[in-house]
């Protein structure tokens, strides 16, 4: 029970409003020695946790630049930007952003997000393209169009980052195929994950060329 004396101290903490990093960095020292663990390993421990998480560190430090540049007309810039070209369609921004973000995850590279990339910049473009496009985008449209830029990046991390061989998710898959008896390496998982990314980024290609059809459709009418 006297090990959770950590769970107190936060909660007192908190309640004190004391420093938030203060209290739970004393949490985890008095935690750790109430445990038995030595100070060196505390540390040690204090010091792993920091570097395996320190990417969301710089995630937290993105979000306030975001909202300033969003405050300051980024999202009204980018859909004026993309309505100029005239053979931008929303599928086309799509597609290509697909593609983009696919190749980004699979070479592990950091490029993208729903908060970064998705809100400020590749959904006001499609949505900027559909107007200048059609003129006339309804509210039902441009709904449909937001799902279509959340989904694209979704597709393009799920089926993109598994190609990458030292991805979480390829580990995850190797050790749990190896638990069950199947000798495989992360190099035959980056293997067969590669035609599966190229496969959904023709996939989500068709279905953005489709959209793009049942609006220009539906602007004839």
């Amino acid at each position: 029970m006297l090990k959770l004396i950590g769970i107190l101290i936060v909660v007192v903490g908190f309640v004190l409003k004391l420093d938030t990093i203060a209290v739970v960095v004393v949490a985890g020292l008095v935690t750790g020695l109430v445990g038995g663990l030595s100070f060196n390993e505390i540390l040690t421990i204090l010091g792993e946790s920091f570097v395996a998480n320190r990417y969301m560190s710089v995630f937290l430090i993105s979000l306030p630049v975001i909202a300033v540049l969003e405050n300051n007309g980024l999202r009204e810039r980018a859909a004026s930007l993309i309505g100029q070209v005239k053979a931008a369609t929303t599928g086309k921004i799509l597609a290509i952003y697909m593609a983009i973000r696919t190749v980004a995850s699979a070479l592990s590279l950091r490029l993208g997000g729903h908060v970064q990339f998705i809100r400020p910049l590749i959904n006001p473009m499609a949505v900027g393209a559909a107007e200048a496009k059609y003129k006339r985008v309804t509210e039902e449209e441009e709904e449909r169009i937001k799902g279509l830029s959340a989904a694209v990046e979704n597709y393009g991390n799920f089926y993109g980052q598994n190609v990458f061989i030292a991805s979480g998710g390829v580990l995850l898959i190797v050790g749990t195929l190896q638990e069950l008896g199947y000798d495989v390496t992360p190099l035959e998982v980056s293997k067969g994950a590669l035609p599966i990314a190229i496969i959904a980024v023709i996939v989500a290609a068709i279905q953005f060329f489709l959209f793009d059809r049942r609006m220009k459709g539906k602007s004839k009418l």
